[in-house]
């Protein structure tokens, strides 16, 4: 069992790192865009679409979700683009190259996925915008092929997760369509 978690571990740390490099290989300009579909996961309701957006040296991050419980959800980036797992534990623990305690998304002491939380309406319909100067679409901290996770309840700061409980959501982050518009090779919007 060690063996096969040693090995899936293995192949999915080099995939993640091949997507974040050919990002950078395949272009001498970074990609600026990246989105996640959001599906639900543990028997929830909850779906959604999340957008990363590279602005000056911050990623712009806004989330639009459905199907939650009015109040407030834990929102982070985990290490694993995997959400194969009914109850979305396929991602694994929260993005953290840096090795550093989790924290609110305002303090330079915290995980690179820990984004705070999402507030849901009555309707159960969140909506956040924020910026981030951790995360990157390339480099060190990139988050192209790690996941986005909805958690159950609130973030509260505290080690190691913030008792933020179960996972509602799921998706993968991905370079967006919006990069390609200017592929490096001269195709202007190649595959239409």
């Amino acid at each position: 069992m060690k063996t096969k978690f040693r090995n899936h571990f293995a192949v999915t740390v080099l995939a993640v790192l091949s997507v974040c490099s050919l990002a950078s290989f395949a272009s001498a300009q970074e990609p600026t865009k990246a989105v996640a579909v959001l599906h639900s996961a543990s028997g929830s309701q909850v779906a959604g679409t999340v957008t990363f957006t590279k602005v000056g040296d911050t990623v712009q991050v806004v989330a639009d979700i459905t199907g939650l419980t009015p109040g407030k959800h834990a929102f982070h980036i985990h290490e694993f683009g995997d959400c194969s797992a009914a109850d979305a534990s396929s991602a694994g623990s929260h993005f953290n190259p840096m090795k550093k305690p989790h924290g609110a998304p305002d303090n330079p002491e915290r995980h690179a996925g820990d984004l705070g939380n999402l507030e849901a309406d009555s309707t159960g319909k969140a909506h956040l915008e924020l910026k981030d100067s951790m995360l990157q679409l390339s480099g060190e901290n990139c988050i192209l092929g790690r996941g986005v996770i909805v958690h159950e309840k609130v973030d509260d700061w505290s080690q190691p997760t913030g008792n933020a409980g179960g996972r509602q959501a799921c998706g993968v982050i991905g370079v967006a369509k919006a990069w390609r518009l200017h592929p490096p090779w001269g195709e202007r919007d190649a595959g239409r």
